[in-house]
Parts: structure tokens; C-alpha cells; sequence
């Protein structure tokens, strides 16, 4: 599907654009939908709800997949938010792997969150990339097989009646991937099904936690899961399966296939922690901006929510002087429902953080019309900047605006 099939013709939509006001617009540039796991039931209540709070740019950003693609463009036609189509991967940096350094990850030195911005649509990943992608797709799915096994095998001694089975997981809980909480979910019903009254389904958790008990409280379906997936799939617990290093490829390879993808290679910063602590690759920013710099990494996008807002200020104040494409959102990928407005942990996002979000997702914006009338996007084949932020910006303002007006 052409989603840009309504605007004028380039040349006319370059004039146009040059002469376009800046209008800012309300952005939410990451998160999941049930194609990996999310707290929406589907894209179309997440559409439903930018729709009552104004949120006009939306970026899916599911794991190691693009299946939600279609759907979602078809839908911010629908509702007419712009679309920023995006992926999530997890990877390494080998480097700080082997000197104990940790990413943004913060219980596994060297595991790497990486996203992709504004991939091209329809998908052109193809060749031995693709292969890439998929294979590291396949590792993750077998880990998920072996968790759901071990976690039956734990279950069913206690009772039969809580056997697990993956193909039925993956069939009826999901939209073709099976994450941790899929399997926490399927447990916790089990028990709710089987367990009605609350002294029973206490003495049963008991049982599951071998006598550790439950903290949850049971009226809780999001703390319950919560706790199940602490408990049995985390380290130390008895469905805990470790990941091949095969599930995990090296981050200039994950920016290989971003490219490859026509998208826009992005580190995902996890910032300060309710602690006012940072990682060790991510506590200087100077030396944050060499490493990424050296990567060719030039975007980087926050989760503010899990961040205090002077915090954020301090950071994004400096990467928008080093010229980096900044987004933000708010990846909704546990069972909480929280709002698609962007805000941080403390407050709201103010005047020049909203204006540096749009301004973000407008570049991302402008880079995916260009991929999609066969013209370099804002960087070229090996990640490198090739095109003045300001100009896609400009560009991506007034496709966005034009998009949402139609």
C-alpha cells in the first residue's frame, strides 16, 4: 500500500515543504503490538487511543519482526496518524561483554536493546540478511519452547490440570511470537480457571514457588503475571532457560540489517534508574557520543517514562548539539495500559522535548518517503549521514501534517 499516494508530487511537495510552518504535532515514536507482545490487544485500540489523546505520529517497534506492518499502516490510514515504521532487536557489544560493562541492559553486561527507524514499506529486507534476522528469530522462539516445557514439566507435578503446551500458547495468545509473558499469562489463567477461591490459589502459588509464597495480590492479573514470571522464568527459577549466544548477534551486524531494511540504525537509551544511576557505557556522554559516533549511530530514542525530567533535559540537550535524530515513546510492552502520551517519571515533557520528539520523528518521516520514491534517505548504505537535519525536517513536517489533515 502507496501511503503517501494523496500527497503532490515531489518536486511540488519539496516547494511546498520549504514554505511550511513548523507545526508540532504529538508523537509517540516506540511501541509493541500483540505481534510481539504489548499491553494493546491490538493496533487498532492503540490507534483508538492516540485518537482521544491527540497523538498523531505513531512508531510500532516490535522484536525481530515487521508482520504488524500491514495492519498498522491500514489503520493509521484509518485513523489518520502518521505511520514511522520501526524494529527492536537484541544484540551485543562484545567489547563490554568481556570487561563486564553494561549497555542498557542492566543485569547483562554487553546485551544491547537496538532499534531500527523508519524501515522501509512494503519491506524490502531480503538475501542474507533476512536469513540473518530470521535464524536469530528461530534461537529466540527455541528458547521459548524450552521455557514453556520446563515450565509445564515443573506444573504438572503439582497439577495436570496447568500442563502447558506451545503450540497452543502460540496459536491462541499471540500473533505468531511467544514472549516471557505470554507464558506468565497462560499460567496465571490456568490457575484462575482451576483455582477459584483465593485460599486455594494461594496454597497452589505456594506450591509453584516452592514455598517461597505469593506476594502478589490475586485480584491483580498484571501483578500476578508479574510475580509468575519473576519467579519461574527469570534467573534462578526453575523454568529459566540461558540464551544461546546465537540469539544474540553483534550490534554492526544488527545495524546491517537496519540498513539493509532502508531504516535508520538507533540506540535505545535506558538513562538514569529510580536511583539516579546510569550504566557504565551510558554515565559519560561525551564518551556515550564517541562509541555510538564510532558505530555509526546517529539517532538515539528514550523511554522517558522511566526517567526523572532533568535527567532527559540534560541528555537530549546534548545530542540535539551533536545534531542526533532524538525520538521518544513509551514501548507498552509489559500488561500495564498506560497512556501513548510521552511523559516522564516526574512530569511532563515540556515545550523543547516535545519539539525535539516531532522534530525526530519528522526526519524519520521524511527519510521513509525519500527510500520510497528510490532517493537516499538521511543516511547512506553504511549508516553515515547524508542528509541536513534541517532540510528533513522541513520535509518531514509538512509530509506528517499533510498525512494527518487529508
Amino acid at each position: 500500500m502507496d501511503i503517501y499516494s494523496r500527497l503532490p508530487e515531489e518536486g511540488e511537495l519539496r516547494r511546498q515543504a520549504e514554505d511550511e510552518k513548523i507545526n508540532i504535532q504529538k508523537v509517540n515514536g516506540h511501541f509493541h503490538t500483540p505481534y510481539s507482545y504489548s499491553a494493546f490487544s491490538s493496533i487498532e485500540q492503540a490507534c483508538e487511543m492516540a485518537e482521544k489523546e491527540n497523538v498523531q505520529v505513531l512508531g510500532i517497534n516490535d522484536f525481530y519482526t515487521m508482520t504488524g506492518y500491514d495492519e498498522f499502516a491500514d489503520l493509521c490510514i484509518k485513523y489518520r496518524k502518521f505511520p514511522l515504521f520501526n524494529i527492536e532487536f537484541m544484540g551485543l557489544l562484545k567489547n563490554e561483554q568481556s570487561e563486564g560493562l553494561r549497555v542498557n541492559d542492566p543485569g547483562n553486561p554487553g546485551r544491547t536493546y537496538f532499534s531500527g527507524k523508519g524501515l522501509d514499506y512494503p519491506i524490502s529486507l531480503k538475501g542474507p540478511w533476512l536469513e540473518k534476522l530470521e535464524a536469530v528469530r528461530q534461537e529466540s522462539d527455541n528458547q521459548m519452547i524450552e521455557m514453556v516445557q520446563k515450565a509445564s514439566d515443573h506444573l504438572e507435578v503439582i497439577d495436570p490440570a496447568l500442563k502447558l503446551n506451545y503450540d497452543d500458547i502460540l496459536k491462541n495468545f499471540t500473533r505468531g511470537m511467544v514472549r516471557e509473558r505470554h507464558i506468565a499469562m497462560v499460567i496465571r489463567r490456568k490457575i484462575s480457571e482451576n483455582y477459584v477461591d483465593d485460599a486455594s490459589a494461594r496454597e497452589l502459588y505456594n506450591k509453584i514457588y516452592n514455598g517461597s509464597g505469593v506476594m502478589a495480590d490475586l485480584s491483580d492479573p498484571v501483578a500476578v503475571e508479574e510475580e509468575l514470571r519473576a519467579k519461574l522464568l527469570k534467573v534462578g527459577g526453575v523454568a529459566y532457560v540461558m540464551e544461546d549466544l546465537k540469539a544474540y548477534l553483534e550490534i554492526p551486524d544488527v545495524s546491517r540489517i537496519i540498513l539493509d531494511a532502508g531504516g535508520i540504525p538507533c540506540y535505545p537509551v535506558l538513562l538514569d534508574d529510580k536511583h539516579g544511576n546510569y550504566t557504565e557505557f551510558e554515565e559519560d556522554k561525551v564518551r556515550l557520543f564517541e562509541k555510538l559516533s564510532a558505530l555509526n549511530i546517529y539517532s538515539v530514542e528514550l523511554i522517558p517514562g522511566r526517567n526523572k525530567i532533568k535527567a532527559i533535559r540534560s541528555f537530549v540537550e546534548f545530542f540535539d548539539r551533536k545534531g542526533f535524530v532524538i525520538t521518544f515513546g513509551t514501548e507498552h510492552n509489559t500488561p500495564v495500559l498506560d497512556p501513548l502520551t510521552v511523559r516522564a517519571s516526574d512530569s511532563d515533557l515540556d515545550d523543547y522535548l516535545n519539539e525535539v520528539n516531532f522534530k525526530g520523528a519528522a526526519v524519520i518521516a521524511a527519510h521513509q518517503y525519500l527510500r520510497s520514491q528510490n532517493q537516499s534517505g538521511f543516511v547512506d548504505e553504511h549508516g553515515l549521514v547524508v542528509g541536513d537535519r534541517a532540510e528533513f525536517v522541513k520535509l518531514g513536517n509538512f509530509i506528517i501534517n499533510n498525512f494527518i489533515n487529508q
